[in-house]
């Protein structure tokens, strides 16, 4: 069983045990960690505490952290937009509207149950539930992920990630007009402190950055080019809010009043990384989806 240790800091005296335990962790959400609390599995001092504890500085908080619920992940053909594939690497175009890999509550119709009908073959690194996983978009983000078919590949494929290296381009309709041509965000992202479910601008967040240049503006809308240095939990929504301009139709960071769609207008249309085994750069594009463009249409007509 996986564990979390930490000591309550001097600028945390008073602050509910909840919310510090959930803050360790941008995985952990706040009801998650109150029910281990209920559980007795967050000790502070050796002795369990309830939700509402309020923490005093220098105490000792451990967090027993259960082990993941077993799921049944099943094959589907779900049709997969396969962009490019050989022995190591999987490329795919994930449509809008498909979760990248199964989860509680959730576990038909994801990217990984249609992988698992597409070959046999996929890295164990990330386990049962993440089968080749490298890397994720959101739900309603359509576009292209990376897939390793071996643990080798898997690894090589992280390193790049971690190195900086892999390209990583989207396209986003976003509100308002912006002036400057070019821009780049240099921002810290990290777990919302007043909403779990968010992540936000902090202080003490992970280094993310991301470059941005204007392809074309509209009356009260923007169509931008997003390439990732970093690739933070929903960092070009997160960066763009951030600037003020919200990504049109996003449910968690835009204005209620957007555009007809359903959910963020966010396409990660780029992807380039050096082959694991060739050690050669590929690059694909993919095409926003019919819905993206047609947004496009719609803000031109109003300019």
């Amino acid at each position: 069983m996986e564990k979390i240790q930490f000591t309550v800091k001097e600028e945390e005296n008073g602050s509910r045990i909840d919310k510090l335990a959930a803050a360790q962790d941008e995985q952990f959400s706040r009801t998650q960690v109150q029910e281990w609390l209920k559980e007795g599995r967050v000790l502070v001092n050796d002795k369990p505490v309830k939700p509402n504890y309020k923490a005093a500085s220098g105490d000792e908080v451990v967090i027993h952290i259960p082990e993941p619920e077993e799921l049944q992940i099943e094959a589907e053909d779900l049709n997969l937009d396969v962009y490019y594939e050989d022995a190591d690497v999987i490329v795919v175009n994930k449509p809008r509207g498909m979760v990248v890999h199964p989860a509680p509550g959730h576990v038909t119709g994801t990217l990984v149950n249609g992988l698992l009908f597409h070959c046999k073959d996929l890295s164990g690194i990330n386990g049962v539930m993440r089968p080749g996983i490298v890397h994720r978009i959101d739900k309603d983000t359509s576009g292209l992920l990376m897939v390793a078919k071996n643990d080798l590949a898997h690894e090589k494929l992280v390193n790049q990630l971690v190195e900086k290296s892999v390209t990583r381009k989207y396209k986003a309709i976003v509100h308002g007009v912006i002036q400057h041509d070019f821009g780049t965000i240099d921002a810290p992202i990290g777990r919302d402190t007043k909403d779990r479910q968010k992540m936000a601008v902090i202080d003490h967040g992970k280094v993310a950055v991301t470059h941005f240049h204007v392809i074309e503006r509209f009356h009260d809308f923007t169509l931008v080019e997003c390439e990732l240095e970093t690739g933070r939990t929903h960092q070009i929504r997160v960066h763009m809010k951030y600037i003020g301009f919200p990504l049109a139709g996003d449910p968690k960071y835009g204005p209620r009043k957007t555009l007809n769609i359903d959910g963020q207008a966010l396409h990660a249309g780029v992807l380039g990384f050096v082959h694991p085994r060739t050690g050669e750069y590929v690059e694909f594009e993919a095409p926003a989806p019919k819905e993206f463009e047609d947004l496009i249409f719609e803000l031109k007509k109003n300019i």
